[in-house]
């Protein structure tokens, strides 16, 4: 079973930035595919970034987050960041961690994966 926690969220003003972490455990032997997916007050749940941990690839899913917002890991800490800069009011959601087993999980795809975490909420404020 993997466990996803994570931490990071809070209030910024446009133009801010914002660092989430999402720990992760649980898993021996298997490669993950993490991501970052947000859900807004006025918008469907959408996936942001992953990373496919073992051979750190990444991928954007939201064109406006592309160039601000930077998806990274650190294997030793079993950790994947992201790392939000340039905030703005539209970034403002509860952001997930989210997991999957890459054998059963196609990475670039942005689908749901299985595993989540609890959210952290981001509020931009203009």
């Amino acid at each position: 079973q993997v466990h996803l926690v994570e931490s990071g969220g809070g209030s910024v003003q446009a133009g801010g930035s914002l660092r989430l972490s999402c720990a992760v455990s649980g898993y021996t032997g298997s490669e993950l595919c993490m991501g970052w997916f947000r859900h807004g007050p006025e918008n469907e749940r959408e996936g942001v970034a992953a990373i496919y941990m073992r051979r750190d690839s990444t991928y954007y899913f939201v064109d406006s987050v592309k160039g601000r917002f930077n998806i990274s890991q650190d294997i030793a800490k079993n950790t994947v960041y992201l790392q939000m800069d340039s905030l703005k009011p539209e970034d403002s959601a509860m952001y997930y961690c989210a997991a999957a087993i890459i054998e059963e999980y196609n990475c670039s795809s942005g689908s749901t994966p299985k595993y989540w975490g609890q959210g952290t909420q981001v509020t931009v404020s203009s």
